[in-house]
């Protein structure tokens, strides 16, 4: 009989810090990432190139279908490849963001991605980063992290984040995008924006990626026996 392999999730809103944290654990752990969110991400790109009305529920579920994403973690170096080509500035943008966060309140869509995204789980262990990975699609997830952090924090780790990949940010506008998005993902039927009930809950205000990552490890380990 095949015993399925770990998987450890970490939910949480944007710009608390889960993304990073969750390619520093798994180049830790030479682990497989899957990063959901980009998942949305790069099926709002895609449907925005295609120019697929971002209200047709059943074109957007079938080209989630078909949806061929990579994602990549050698020595904290990330990458994103859509049918072979590396994507990661493309669905930076908040514009891109808040098209896949209108996306995300699909059943269809949902439902498609929902079984791609399980497929990532392999061998030796998977680090599943996004906002219903210990809720919905990890329910079984040997451990599950829940990552916040104050809207002051987020801000700017979000706009270190937009700059460094070449975006102009206005601040006013960053925060009103991330609490429209806040709100739109926290209350939507399915798949709700919140811990899950045996989630480990922690705020990431002042925290560095580094003593996040030590935090985390020493669950790990302690779960792991590592």
């Amino acid at each position: 009989m095949m015993v399925a392999s770990p998987v450890i999730t970490i939910d949480g809103p944007s710009g608390s810090g889960k993304g990073t944290l969750s390619k520093a654990l798994a180049s830790q752990l030479n682990w497989s990432i899957l990063d959901s969110g980009a998942m949305y991400r790069a099926l709002a790109l895609v449907a925005l190139q295609q120019k697929i009305i971002f209200s047709n529920e059943n074109q957007l579920a079938n080209l989630a279908a078909r949806l061929d994403i990579r994602f990549m973690v050698n020595l904290n170096k990330s990458s994103i490849l859509l049918y072979g080509k590396e994507i990661q500035k493309d669905i930076s943008s908040e514009s891109i963001g808040d098209l896949a966060s209108s996306i995300a309140i699909f059943p269809k869509v949902r439902e498609v991605l929902l079984y791609r995204q399980r497929l990532f789980q392999l061998p030796p262990g998977l680090i599943a980063d996004g906002r219903d990975m210990g809720t919905v699609v990890f329910p079984k997830a040997i451990l599950k992290f829940f990552l916040d952090a104050s809207y002051e924090e987020r801000v700017k780790r979000r706009t270190l984040q937009l700059q460094k990949k070449g975006f102009n940010v206005n601040l006013n506008k960053l925060l009103e995008n991330m609490k429209k998005r806040d709100d739109r993902d926290s209350n939507r039927v399915m798949s709700p924006l919140i811990p899950a009930v045996d989630a480990l809950v922690f705020n990431s205000t002042g925290l560095s990626t580094g003593e996040l990552k030590s935090m985390f490890l020493m669950h790990i380990r302690r779960v792991l026996i590592l």
